[in-house]
């Protein structure tokens, strides 16, 4: 009986064998020299990547395709005079195509791996082309590190940029300049090992594409820029005025202003946030990738990450400048608003209380007006009392003529004020008590 332990009445996780399979991707493919590499970037702004995909497949309509990868996002086959590595990014969609070369072969200047597709297949590529480069790798036995550089004039007005990559196992030659439409890359190997030049081709084709990837945030930190110099200066303007706002109908004026202003603001913090946060991450990975590359200085000549801190960086420090104003504005309009609201409550508070004090004085107006006319009220009820008790007592006389109606009325007159004044009294208390028992 096998005892050995078993997967196959395991639950598994649906995503397990895709996840690992994403892991193994994008491996560098082996490469051995010399060889010519073409590699396209094209964005797809809302291309579906099944459409990408299926124009991919075409390829294979004409010509027998052998598959190393095959899955939704990103596929390899060999054709035989090329090999082609298509993947699905985030924002673009990425078509290297890998030719090997026959020792001493001379390449025009115009030579592509892309030479043996069937023509119009390029052109029906979804997407906007972003990045094109060729990386040409040749041994350094078949051309000389020492001849290139012979070659390189020192007053070109194109800069070159030399260095040795991996830790001294080749050399990599570049000027980030376009060639009908292409930059381009000579790899030399000299002692690179196993996948070493496919590792480094990857990362020079990477490096090339995450750069245009990250400048595309620049045009947007320019245009942002211009705009964040305009608000700033009215945001400073709203501030003078609230100042000098003298008035609640000013600041209510000036609240209106930041309200705008800070839709403004959010409104481009909302359109620009992706975009700058894109750039910082590729800014990232270019720098990783060159790291990977281990470069040594070429006497004379600058390495990838010295051209890159010049050249490159500053662009991105004005991206990671303008988001920071961006939030900074932000942050500052909001405070602004929040310190003019407070204005606005204190002085809509101070009305409110005016106002009160001036109800509770007219309460007490009115308490004094109602106990005036409670005291006329007592004096009225006791002198049409006094006179019903007159008629009363002159119509007694006739019964008893003892009784002086002078003297009945004159006795009344107090015992009606007392009993009028308690009953007033009375009647209050009650109405008072029937008020507090409602609230």
């Amino acid at each position: 009986m096998d005892s050995r332990f078993s997967l196959i009445d395991v639950q598994e996780h649906p995503l397990r064998d895709y996840l690992n399979q994403e892991f193994h991707a994008r491996s560098p493919v082996p490469i051995s020299s010399p060889a010519l590499i073409s590699h396209l970037a094209f964005l797809h702004d809302g291309i579906p990547t099944v459409d990408e995909r299926e124009n991919v497949m075409r390829l294979c309509q004409t010509s027998a395709c052998r598959f190393v990868e095959n899955s939704a996002k990103h596929l390899m086959f060999d054709v035989g005079s090329y090999q082609l590595r298509w993947v699905a990014h985030a924002e673009y969609s990425s078509y290297t195509f890998y030719r090997p070369l026959v020792a001493g072969e001379t390449l025009a200047l115009n030579a592509t791996a892309m030479d043996a597709v069937f023509p119009g297949w390029l052109s029906s590529i979804p997407g906007k082309l972003i990045a094109a480069t060729h990386v040409e790798l040749r041994s350094a036995r078949e051309v000389s590190p020492e001849s290139v550089l012979a070659g390189l004039s020192p007053t070109s007005e194109r800069q070159m940029v030399a260095s040795r990559i991996a830790d001294g196992a080749g050399w990599a030659f570049t000027d980030f300049m376009f060639d009908n439409g292409f930059s381009r890359f000579l790899l030399l190997d000299e002692t690179m090992q196993g996948r070493q030049p496919g590792r480094a081709v990857q990362r020079l084709i990477e490096i090339e594409t995450y750069r245009m990837m990250a400048l595309l945030g620049l045009p947007v930190a320019t245009e942002v820029g211009a705009w964040l110099s305009s608000a700033e200066s009215r945001l400073a303007e709203l501030m003078e005025h609230i100042s000098k706002a003298n008035s609640p109908e000013d600041e209510r004026s000036v609240l209106d202003d930041l309200s705008k202003i800070a839709t403004e603001v959010e409104h481009s913090v909302a359109r620009t946030t992706f975009r700058f946060g894109a750039s910082c991450a590729y800014r990232d990975l270019v720098l990783q990738r060159i790291d990977e590359l281990r470069e040594i200085r070429v006497p004379g000549y600058p390495t990838l990450n010295e051209f890159m801190q010049r050249r490159f960086l500053p662009a991105m420090s004005t991206c990671a400048a303008m988001a920071s104003r961006q939030a900074d504005l932000s942050s500052r309009v909001a405070r602004n608003s929040q310190l003019l609201r407070t204005r606005v409550d204190i002085e809509l508070e101070r009305q409110n209380q005016e106002l009160l004090a001036q109800m509770n004085n007219r309460a007490r107006v009115q308490l004094r007006l109602q106990e005036t006319v409670e005291g006329l009220s007592i004096a009225a009820i006791t002198y049409y009392g006094s006179q019903l008790v007159q008629y009363l007592s002159k119509g007694a006389k006739y019964l008893f003529p003892a009784l002086s109606p002078e003297i009945a009325t004159a006795v009344s007159i107090p015992v009606i004020a007392v009993f009028t004044f308690f009953g007033i009294k009375r009647m209050r208390q009650s109405l008072a008590a029937e008020a507090d028992g409602k609230h």
